[in-house]
């Protein structure tokens, strides 16, 4: 979950290297660290602590000049985030420096291999065992790509390494297992990265990395390889969005900018979705019709906001195709044996495409010669890669940690997933399908209504911050958005926040409710009778017994906003479509509740954007 940068070229490797960590600090803020090839040797600088720390530090002490280097913000596994554990580790005589993202799974073995021969460590980390490694090669004579090539032969786990050594300047040489690591390619200039954010002001030029490849940049040129040296194949790239689609943009928060960026966000993910004849049209969907309409059952895995995206689409696949569907958190797919067959679909959702658990999950489908679908933000990440198919969200770069942007974007591919296998097994009409299209295509539009009507919630937050506990309740897809309203609250406020299925309310969770008790309560549209009866009856039980209630419902439901004490007016669309428009107040809730608590809402404790390791 590290963010990990390396360069060479004419500029101030410093500089460039800071700033391209900046981007990344939301992969890991633990520690930051530098490490600058200069005419006296490698230049390390680290701090633990958020990377304004490191910063002070270079201020206070300069470094000499440098035009290569290698950089790392962190998000500690093996050690606690200290000075001694941040990252760059460098081997035993300090000629080779090493950065990391991943776990290395049998480092206790080969550090105990290394003790015996004499060496000494510095730190607890299980990276520093990796640059001694490296370290020993090109001592004993091998170039520093033979010694990176020695070195993750002998590896078990997760990783990209990026490393540099004092006596080959020139050269920057890193190695990606299951971990993200992308290729700049700039005028003079080359880029080793975690994420394109970090040189997107740079180059918008990329080049995309395999599984288990080493690449070797020099200021102009690119040379990647296979683990065992033999040529690679690789995919450049054009980066579609531009530096100032990383930047706050006068937003007080990254979280609060992409916020506001949803209903521009869902248009792109629905742009050049519709054919002339008002057919769907996926390009990335490279499994051939007659095999969809052989699937007999889906399987939806995800992590986290995704997985509440993953329990939506069930719902609406399921009520569009009439095929059972299954959600799964993905690091629990594997090990409760799952039903898999070559009729089953398993569709992921990763944000990132890098999400270790989701990845593992993928590969234990294929495994079962099951076809998978991937929704994906990051254009070449190792997920869509893997997979037979990719619907990408398009949704822009996502700096805050606490998804949004990420969340409703997936949402709708999901519903162009499901209406595209309605479309493709005939289960439903063509001018059935064309109605939904229609529907979303209009969501942008509503979704803008909410955004410029945010008022009573902010009066709510400003209300209620200091409240020790907050519950959530919602019935059908509310359930999922009372989940994600909950979890968004509890990751950037610290709250306790909990979402129940409404209908559970009296088998425990009611227990829970005493004197002005804030729930929030998703209501579905009033056209869904017999939901919405049930929902009003939930919201009733809460109130007999005390609670706040705080109940988004749809504009002119009179009933829902008679048991409200806060009521928060939702644009009118189908119900499978309501969760885009109900998570936007509880987003903006979230976001407001932690800032006037005085948090870091785009860095919250103990969490990093991108989980990469299981």
């Amino acid at each position: 979950m590290c963010g990990i940068i390396g360069y060479v070229g004419c500029q101030d490797a410093k500089t460039v290297i800071i700033s391209g960590l900046r981007r990344m600090e939301y992969r890991g803020y633990d520690s930051a660290g530098v490490a600058l090839v200069t005419d006296h040797g490698i230049e390390v600088r680290k701090k633990a602590g958020k990377l304004k720390n490191l910063e002070a530090d270079l201020a206070a002490h300069p470094t000499p000049d440098s035009h290569e280097g290698i950089g790392h913000t962190r998000w500690a596994t093996h050690g606690g985030p200290t000075d001694e554990n941040a990252h760059p580790h460098l081997g035993p005589t300090g000629r080779v420096a090493l950065v990391h993202n991943g776990i290395i799974e049998n480092f206790a073995e080969l550090k105990a291999e290394l003790e015996r021969a004499g060496a000494t460590f510095l730190s607890q980390t299980d990276s520093e065992v990796v640059a001694h490694l490296v370290e020993n090669g090109v001592a004993s004579g091998s170039t520093l790509r033979e010694a990176m090539m020695a070195a993750v032969a002998r590896l078990e786990g997760t990783f990209t390494l990026v490393a540099v050594d004092a006596q080959a300047p020139g050269s920057v040489v890193a190695a990606r297992r299951n971990s993200p690591l992308v290729v700049g390619v700039g005028e003079g200039e080359m880029f080793l990265a975690s994420d394109v954010a970090s040189f997107i002001e740079h180059t918008r030029e990329a080049i995309e990395l395999g599984q288990d490849q080493i690449v070797e940049i020099t200021a102009t040129s690119v040379d990647v390889t296979s683990f065992d040296g033999s040529p690679a194949l690789t995919k450049p790239y054009h980066i579609d969005w531009d530096l100032s689609a990383a930047e706050k943009g006068g937003y007080d928060w990254f979280m609060r900018k992409e916020i506001f960026e949803q209903p521009k966000a869902v248009a792109d993910t629905l742009l050049g979705r519709i054919g002339p004849d008002g057919s769907l049209i996926l390009d990335e969907m490279r499994i051939d019709a007659a095999t969809l309409r052989s699937i007999d059952k889906i399987i939806v895995v995800a992590c986290g906001t995704a997985y509440h995206a993953g329990m939506i689409a069930k719902y609406a696949i399921e009520h569009w195709t009439r095929i059972p569907c299954e959600v799964d958190i993905a690091s629990e797919f594997r090990y409760r044996d799952p039903i898999i067959t070559a009729n089953t679909l398993v569709v992921t959702i990763s944000q990132s495409g890098e999400t270790a658990d989701t990845l593992m999950a993928i590969r234990h489908a294929r495994e079962q010669h099951a076809k998978v679908v991937s929704i994906c933000n990051t254009n070449g990440a190792t997920i869509p890669r893997e997979s037979d198919a990719v619907i990408y969200t398009h949704a822009g770069p996502e700096i805050g940690v606490a998804s949004t942007k990420g969340f409703t974007t997936q949402l709708v591919a999901c519903y162009l997933l499901g209406l595209y296998l309605a479309q493709v097994k005939g289960t439903k009409f063509g001018d059935e399908i064309h109605s939904l299209v229609r529907e979303l295509e209009a969501l942008p539009a509503k979704m803008e209504e909410v955004l410029k009507d945010l008022g009573a919630t902010l009066d709510l937050a400003q209300q209620l911050h200091d409240v020790s506990s907050v519950l959530f309740l919602g019935r059908h897809v509310g359930y999922p958005i009372a989940l994600e309203g909950a979890l968004k609250l509890k990751e950037i406020s610290y709250l306790h926040a909990e979402g129940f299925a409404a209908g559970e309310l009296k088998h425990g969770p009611i227990a829970l409710i005493e004197d002005w008790l804030p729930v929030f309560v998703v209501v579905p549209p009033q056209g869904r009778d017999q939901i919405h009866d049930k929902v009003l009856s939930n919201i009733q039980e809460v109130r007999a017994r005390g609670a706040r209630t705080i109940v988004l419902g749809e504009r002119g439901d009179e009933a829902a906003a008679s048991y409200a004490d806060h009521f928060l007016a939702l644009p009118t669309v189908p119900t499978l479509f309501q969760p885009v428009l109900a998570i936007l107040p509880l987003q903006v809730f979230s976001c407001e509740v932690a800032t006037l608590k005085g948090y870091d809402v785009d860095q919250p404790r103990n969490l990093a954007k991108s989980v990469t390791v299981e």
